[in-house]
């Protein structure tokens, strides 16, 4: 197994701690048995557990961003495209939210500041969605219901029926369109 695969194997073995644990167990030595490695061997990848976490978030956060970079690249249309990309990226994650969310979790159960990578992409995106040639009021509105949405699927509370999504996302994207 390469370093990269096991890399991997290590960062799935924390999200499932966190997941079917909680992330009080979140430990090096839970991972590293959830993982089946040794623990000399997950710290050759991840020197502390903060490293661990750290990973966790900047792999998810990065794969988000690449997303909605390349659904933004890939709207033809002048305006909205990234009022856009954010809402379908966002709401394309809701289905896998749980990755997502037990890496935010876990960071902000250890270290808020942990997060500071994605607060600084967040300001990008609310820049770009302010000046996407729409109403920005509208589309920061439309990014704010979005959030609203994922964060309410990530926690379980406020759910809405499959007919309702459905017809919230389609309100949404005529909304910036």
């Amino acid at each position: 197994m390469n370093s990269n695969s096991k890399r991997n194997l290590i960062l799935a073995a924390a999200s499932n701690v966190v997941k079917h644990q909680g992330i009080e167990k979140l430990t090096l030595e839970a991972v590293a048995a959830e993982a089946g490695v040794s623990k000399g061997g997950l710290l050759h990848h991840f020197p502390n557990k903060d490293a661990l976490i750290q990973s966790m978030v900047s792999g998810i956060t990065n794969d988000f961003i690449t997303e909605v970079q390349n659904r933004s690249a890939r709207d033809t249309r002048d305006q909205g495209k990234w009022s856009r990309a954010y809402l379908q990226s966002t709401v394309e994650a809701d289905k896998e939210a749980q990755g997502m969310s037990v890496a935010l979790n876990a960071a902000l159960f250890t270290h808020g500041d942990l997060l500071e990578d994605l607060r600084e992409q967040y300001s990008v995106w609310q820049q770009n969605i302010e000046n996407d040639g729409l109403d920005p009021v509208i589309s920061t509105i439309v990014r704010l219901a979005v959030d609203g949405l994922w964060l309410s699927e990530v926690f379980g509370i406020g759910d809405l029926s499959s007919e309702m999504r459905d017809k919230v996302i389609n309100k949404l994207l005529e909304m910036v369109n």
